[in-house]
């Protein structure tokens, strides 16, 4: 069993709620939302992100509007939706839940 597929799998796990998390402190388009995945070693791929987005846009969690940009296309920023805030806090919640039972299992080595 190779190590790296275990990382990569954990951190899928817990991207969708990362998204959610940058998007609670404000609307941000998709290279932003990358650039502080990458910064917090969440290694992503746009290929992984926008099928991501664009699910939990469809699920009622996102949505967006275009901007104008000054060096480009028009940008798609994302902007978590009411649902979207409510959802957010309930995964808050079963992080905060799940992060001390994988605690309390790991320190007993």
């Amino acid at each position: 069993m190779k190590i790296e597929n275990t990382k990569a799998q954990m951190r899928k796990g817990v991207l969708e709620y990362c998204i959610l998390s940058i998007l609670q402190h404000g609307d941000a388009y998709t290279s932003e939302i990358i650039s502080t995945l990458k910064s917090a070693e969440m290694i992503v791929v746009e290929g992984t992100i926008y099928p991501l987005l664009t699910r939990l846009k469809n699920s009622g969690l996102l949505s967006y509007r275009w901007e104008e940009s000054t060096s480009g296309p028009p940008r798609k920023y994302y902007v978590l939706t009411e649902s979207g805030k409510l959802f957010l806090k309930e995964l808050d919640t079963t992080w905060s839940n799940l992060k001390t039972a994988v605690n309390q299992i790991t320190s007993k080595k």
